[in-house]
C-alpha cells in the first residue's frame, strides 16, 4: 500500500466513514433481508410482488399471491415466463402439516412421431418454430393449485394484472435489455411483431408497455376458466394457429391436458430435508449434488478455496451425467429415483473424484433399475409456496398465437431424437424440463422456499445456496449475493456428451489464487457476463415467529412483507 492510499484511509476512518465496509454483513452482501410477521413475497419484479402482496392483504392464500404474481410476471417478464409455458411448484399446507408437489408440464404433439424429424434429416428438434411446442401446462397449474389451496376467486386474483396490461407498466432495465435481444430472433415469427413490437421496435428501459391482448385472455380465463384455455376459444385459436404454420399441437393435445399431484422426493444435509420434484424435471441432481458433498469436511475448506470449488464442479459433473441418462417422463421411464439420491449410491460416486485433478470424462452410474421466473410466497396461516416458470429459451418458440397476447414454449427442445435415453422423444411424453422449484424443512416443520432460475445453472445454484447457508453460515440473503460457480460441457438429456471437462465460470468476487490453483489442477476457466442465475428466497423462524425474505441482487426483484 502507498502512503496517499494509507492516507486517505486514515482520514476516512477519522471522518467516521470505514472504508470498503458494508453495514450488513459481509462484503457481499447488497442488501439486509426483509421481515415481517404475517406474509412474504419475493419475486424477479417489484410490482409482481406488490401484487402479491396485496392480494395477501385481501385475505388471499399463499397459492392465490403466487398466481396472480405469476400472472404479473407474464405481462411484465415475458423474457422469463407466460402462459404458454409450464410450471411446477412445491407447497407447504399448514393444515396437512407435509409437502404437496404439482408438476404442471405439458407433453408432446401426439400427431408428431420421432419418425418425422428422421424422414426430414433433424438430428435435434430445432430451438424456435412450431416443432418444438409442447401443451402449456401453466393455466392448468393455476387451477389446480387454486382449487385446493384458493380463497380469493380467479376474478380478484387476475384483476391487477389485467388492468396493468390495459393501462400499462414501466419496463425495468433488465427487462428492457432482453426484450431487445430477442426482437432480431423472434420477429420473424407470425403475430409476434403484432403482440410485442406494435411500433416496430421493442419498448425501452421506463416507456410503458401495453399488452391488450393478454388482458382480454386472462378476462376470458377469470371469468370462463381453465376450460377455455384447454377446451374453448383459446385452445382452437393455437390449433389452427399452429396447423396454419406447419406444426402439430392441436385442439385435441390441448383438450387432453391434466397437471399431476405428485409426492417431492428429498435427502438430507448435515440434519435439513432438501426437497425437490421428481423427473421429468432436473430437482434431484441437487439432492445427488448435496449427497456428494455431505462426505467432505466443506465448511474448513472455505468458500473461496480451491479446494470447495474443486469439489464443488466434480460433483455436479457427476450428477448431470445421470442427468443426462436417466431423468425423463417417468410415464414412460423406470426413472430410478430412490437409488439415484440415495447416500450409499453418493458414496460410491464419490469415490471417482480426485481432488487434484479436474476428470475431463465421466460415465453414469449404474443404479438398480425398480429462461425462467422463480417466486416464493407465504401467508399469515403458515402456507408457503415455491413456484418456478417459464417458456424456455427466453420468450420461448416464438409462436405467437393471434390476439392471445403470449408466446408458445419450445419445451419439447429438451426431448433427444438418439435411441437409448431416457428422454428419447416420444408422442405424448413430457420433455426434460430445467425449471425446479426447492424447499427445506427442520424436524418435519417447514424451513424455507427457495429457487434459483437459469437452465443447467438451477441445480448448481440450489446446491450452493444449501451450501452457503448450512456450511458457511450466511444468511437468506448473503446465500443468494455470494460469487456463484457455474460449470457448462456437461452431457445433456438431449444427447451430447462431455468429452473435454466443460468449462468453468467463476462469478467476480473468487481470489485469482483460486483461479490459478483451478487451471493447474486441468479445469477450463472462461469469464462470463451473467449465466449465474436469479434467485428468491423465504424462511420461516418459528421461534420468532417470523418470515425472512430474500431477492436476487443480479435482477429486479424485490422481497416485501406485511
Amino acid at each position: 500500500m502507498n502512503r496517499l492510499a494509507a492516507f486517505l484511509i486514515l482520514a476516512l476512518a477519522c471522518a467516521g466513514i470505514q472504508s470498503q465496509d458494508r453495514i450488513t454483513g459481509h462484503q457481499f452482501a447488497s442488501r439486509s433481508e426483509v421481515i415481517a410477521q404475517n406474509g412474504m413475497a419475493a419475486t424477479s419484479h417489484p410490482l409482481a410482488t406488490q401484487i402479491a402482496i396485496d392480494i395477501l392483504k385481501q385475505g388471499g392464500s399463499a397459492v392465490d399471491a403466487a398466481i396472480a404474481a405469476n400472472a404479473a410476471l407474464g405481462l411484465m417478464e415475458p423474457t422469463g415466463c407466460g402462459i404458454g409455458g409450464d410450471l411446477f411448484a412445491i407447497i407447504w399446507d399448514p393444515d396437512s402439516e407435509r409437502l404437496h408437489g404439482l408438476n404442471a408440464s405439458g407433453r408432446s404433439p401426439k400427431s408428431l412421431d420421432i419418425s418425422y424429424f428422421h424422414d426430414n434429416g433433424y438430428e435435434m428438434i430445432p430451438q424456435r418454430g412450431p416443432l418444438p411446442v409442447s401443451v402449456p401446462g401453466t393455466v392448468d397449474g393455476w387451477f389446480e393449485m387454486h382449487e385446493r389451496f384458493g380463497k380469493l376467486d380467479m376474478e380478484a386474483i387476475l384483476q391487477p394484472t389485467i388492468d396493468y396490461a390495459r393501462n400499462g407498466f414501466p419496463v425495468t432495465e433488465l427487462i428492457a435489455y432482453y426484450l431487445q435481444r430477442s426482437a432480431p430472433i423472434l420477429s420473424r415469427y407470425p403475430n409476434f411483431t403484432e403482440t410485442y413490437m406494435p411500433e416496430g421496435r421493442m419498448p425501452e428501459k421506463g416507456e410503458v408497455f401495453r399488452n391488450p391482448y393478454l388482458a382480454s385472455t386472462y378476462e376470458m380465463i377469470a371469468r370462463q376458466g381453465r376450460d377455455v384455455f384447454y377446451r374453448g376459444e383459446i385452445a382452437r385459436t393455437i390449433d389452427e394457429y399452429i396447423r396454419e404454420n406447419g406444426g402439430f399441437l392441436s385442439y385435441e393435445d390441448m383438450a387432453a391436458h391434466s397437471s399431476t399431484w405428485v409426492d417431492p422426493v428429498s435427502a438430507s444435509y448435515r440434519g435439513f430435508d432438501v426437497w425437490q420434484l421428481p423427473p421429468n424435471g432436473q430437482g434431484i441432481a441437487v439432492l445427488q449434488i448435496l449427497n456428494i458433498l455431505e462426505g467432505f469436511d466443506i465448511a474448513s475448506m472455505g468458500l473461496y478455496s480451491p479446494d470447495y470449488v474443486h469439489l464443488f464442479i466434480e460433483a455436479k459433473k457427476l450428477a448431470f451425467e445421470d442427468r443426462a441418462r436417466y431423468y425423463a417422463d417417468m410415464d414412460f421411464s423406470p426413472v430410478p429415483v430412490e437409488q439415484l439420491i440415495s447416500k450409499e449410491y453418493a458414496e460410491e460416486r464419490r469415490q471417482l473424484i480426485n481432488m487434484d485433478r479436474a476428470a475431463r470424462v465421466y460415465e453414469p452410474g449404474l443404479p438398480e433399475a425398480p429462461n425462467t421466473i422463480y417466486l416464493a410466497v407465504a401467508d399469515k396461516d403458515g402456507m408457503m409456496v415455491s413456484l418456478i416458470q417459464s417458456n424456455y429459451r427466453g420468450m420461448g418458440s416464438g409462436m405467437t398465437p393471434p390476439g392471445l397476447g403470449f408466446v408458445l414454449q419450445n419445451r419439447a427442445e429438451g426431448f433427444t431424437l438418439e435411441s437409448g435415453y431416457f428422454n428419447t422423444y416420444e408422442a405424448g411424453k413430457r420433455p426434460f424440463h430445467t425449471i425446479i422449484p426447492g424447499f427445506i424443512t427442520k424436524d418435519g416443520a417447514p424451513y424455507m422456499s427457495f429457487g434459483v432460475m437459469g437452465g443447467g445453472m438451477q441445480p448448481q445454484g440450489h446446491a450452493q445456496i444449501v451450501v452457503n447457508m448450512i456450511d458457511f453460515g450466511m444468511n437468506l440473503q448473503e446465500a443468494g449475493d455470494a460469487p456463484r460457480i457455474h460449470h457448462r460441457g456437461s452431457s445433456e438429456p438431449t444427447g451430447e456428451r462431455m468429452t473435454d471437462g466443460g468449462i468453468v465460470n467463476l462469478e467476480s468476487g473468487f481470489p485469482y489464487e483460486t483461479v490459478r490453483a483451478l487451471l493447474e489442477r486441468g479445469h477450463t476457466i472462461q469469464w462470463a457476463n451473467g449465466p449465474f442465475g436469479g434467485y428468491q428466497a423465504i424462511k420461516w423462524d418459528a421461534e420468532q415467529g417470523v418470515y425472512y425474505g430474500a431477492s436476487e441482487s443480479r435482477k429486479d426483484g424485490q422481497a416485501a412483507g406485511y
